[in-house]
């Protein structure tokens, strides 16, 4: 017997966690996003947000995006994309690159696994990063000494 799912119900909390998402480039951290809601929801509990990014995540509004080593991050752009992460500073950004022909079908065809989601994350150093690097002469920073205000959001950057 198959399970009727019902539509999700858009509280306004909900809302308006999506509405804060889809106004940045960058990829906040439940911290983050609850700092952003706050402004418009200043009764807003962090557990209340933590519950509804993952019931937004997981009914496809928004995307949960898991990478090494850092905390969970939630993208407002739904559609699948690729990622770049910087491996000093943790900023992570979307690759502009053209969408490729779909892997997953690919695998599916080839090894015979069903597909249930996927996630390719680029690592590298980002631009910010790159400058301080070539500005000590090669000389490595120690990780003490990377300060979050290297940590830019997208639009901070353009």
């Amino acid at each position: 017997m198959s399970r009727i799912q019902k539509p999700l119900r858009m509280t306004r909390q909900r809302q308006v966690i999506v509405e804060e998402m889809k106004k940045t480039a960058y990829h906040p951290t439940a911290d983050e996003v609850y700092e952003m809601a706050r402004k418009r929801l200043p009764r807003v509990s962090l557990g209340t947000i933590y519950r509804n990014l993952e019931v937004l995540a997981s009914e496809g509004v928004i995307r949960k995006v898991e990478t090494e080593g850092s905390q969970k991050r939630f993208d407002g752009n739904p559609e699948p994309h690729y990622h770049i992460r910087c491996s000093k500073c943790g900023a992570l950004e979307d690759v502009r690159v053209q969408w490729m022909p779909p892997l997953e079908d690919f695998l599916k065809d080839s090894q015979g696994y069903e597909i249930r989601g996927w996630r390719l994350e680029f690592v590298g150093l980002c631009p910010l990063c790159r400058k301080k690097d070539s500005s000590r002469n090669g000389e490595p920073e120690s990780p003490e000494l990377v300060k979050p205000e290297c940590i830019q959001k997208e639009e901070d950057r353009a």
